[in-house]
């Protein structure tokens, strides 16, 4: 990385930049945070690095809230994708293929994390799979590859039994055995079609958050009623902890299919628990209105989820297009909702996940992406192919002119 300008504990100025509104913006970066928004006139003294932004717009390192680092074919041979539309038959293909190809969850996590940080993503959430064929063997590689991107991306582990907890046996020990390597949150799946006991696998994944002092994100792809239904339950336990803040439902179909008053209900009950919802706008499916969670009080954030994955052969790690896909499926199309959009993978995403000091004010850390653009809809319409990217106040990723 000696092309990259490393402040070595110093301070690193970047001039010329400008704000989301598109205000000149020029701060200084010192220990890892952002110090102060004044230009410095210490041009050329020790320990002092300086960058001329050229005009890009600062952001707040993106986020990723949710993906799957362990299982994507980013850099190898393509394989062809004959997988149903059945999502049970789809986890049976993907353990298969991960099985016969040999997958290397360790390097495939290293190749997406690479991906993420050229595109400007400083934080991911990354579910992992634990189940009895793969044992930990996934959680130990994305463990790995955590440590070798560390001061470069922040890694969020999640536990994640893509099987099911409670059909398959012992996938509640090794759940809590990932916990003690390292995983920060405990996962889980459809309690209803995959473990066909919503309140017992409620009751392990929150027993198991409230043992180990973690938060809990659940995939949640369960239709209509049902799903609602998991949610209800899910802000009970949530409130009985007092983990308000700390409990995720990704994906929620359910909530872009419920009749409006039945929808009001739960948003609310949602609300007050504190239960947020991670979105991908997803094709094909019944997907939350990002607009009325907003407005419901609701914490929102997205995610690419997979990325070249098993499942599907979409996504290139860049959360700037995968955010023009949710902003085009809530039918956002005026520059104000385009800018505004950009809270779901930066601040937005950040209060959802829980991830502290984060922004752009004096005193959060300095991670950032600095964006060519004229404005935050131009680049999220044509996102910006260069970016300068600052994680601890060092670049770590583009190069400057």
């Amino acid at each position: 990385m000696s092309d990259l300008i490393d402040p070595k504990g110093g301070a690193l100025v970047i001039a010329n930049a400008r704000t989301p509104n598109g205000m000149p913006l020029d701060l200084c970066l010192e220990g890892g945070l952002i110090s102060s928004f004044a230009p410095r006139d210490d041009q050329g003294s020790p320990g002092v690095e300086r960058l001329d932004a050229g005009g890009r717009i600062a952001l707040p390192g993106l986020i990723e809230a949710h993906t799957h680092l362990d299982k994507n074919f980013i850099g190898l041979p393509w394989v062809r994708n004959e997988t149903t539309s059945v999502r049970a038959e789809r986890i049976v293909n993907e353990r298969r293929l991960k099985r016969e190809l040999g997958v290397d969850a360790g390097l495939q996590a290293e190749r997406q994390l690479a991906l993420a940080l050229a595109h400007g993503t400083t934080h991911v959430r990354s579910h992992v799979d634990v189940d009895p064929e793969v044992g930990l063997e996934s959680i130990k590689g994305v463990i790995a590859a955590r440590e070798a991107f560390r001061g470069r991306v922040d890694v969020e582990i999640v536990a994640f039994p893509q099987s099911g907890c409670l059909v398959w046996p012992g996938v509640a020990a090794l759940m809590e055995e990932a916990l003690r390597l390292g995983a920060d949150v405990v996962g889980g799946i459809d309690p209803g079609t995959i473990d066909r006991d919503p309140v017992a696998h409620l009751d392990l994944v929150f027993g198991l958050a409230a043992r180990h002092g973690k938060p809990v994100d659940i995939h949640l792809h369960e239709p209509d009623e049902l799903g609602a239904f998991c949610l209800e339950l899910m802000a009970e336990r949530t409130r009985a902890l007092g983990m308000q803040g700390r409990v995720m439902a990704s994906h929620a179909y359910c909530l872009g299919a419920l009749p409006e008053k039945r929808l009001a209900t739960l948003l609310d009950t949602m609300a007050q628990a504190g239960v947020a919802v991670m979105t991908a706008g997803p094709p094909g499916m019944p997907a939350p209105s990002v607009q009325r969670l907003r407005a419901a009080g609701v914490g929102v954030c997205v995610g690419t989820d997979a990325v070249r994955g098993f499942f599907v052969p979409y996504g290139s790690g860049d959360m700037i297009e995968r955010l023009a896909r949710v902003t085009e499926r809530n039918g956002m199309s005026r520059d104000e909702d385009l800018e505004a959009a950009f809270g779901l993978i930066t601040t937005e995403s950040a209060a959802a996940l829980g991830v502290p000091d984060y922004g752009l004010h004096v005193g959060a850390k300095a991670d950032l992406v600095l964006l060519e653009a004229e404005t935050l809809a131009q680049a999220l319409i044509e996102p910006p192919r260069d970016r300068i990217v600052i994680k601890g106040g060092a670049i770590v990723a583009g190069t400057p002119a």
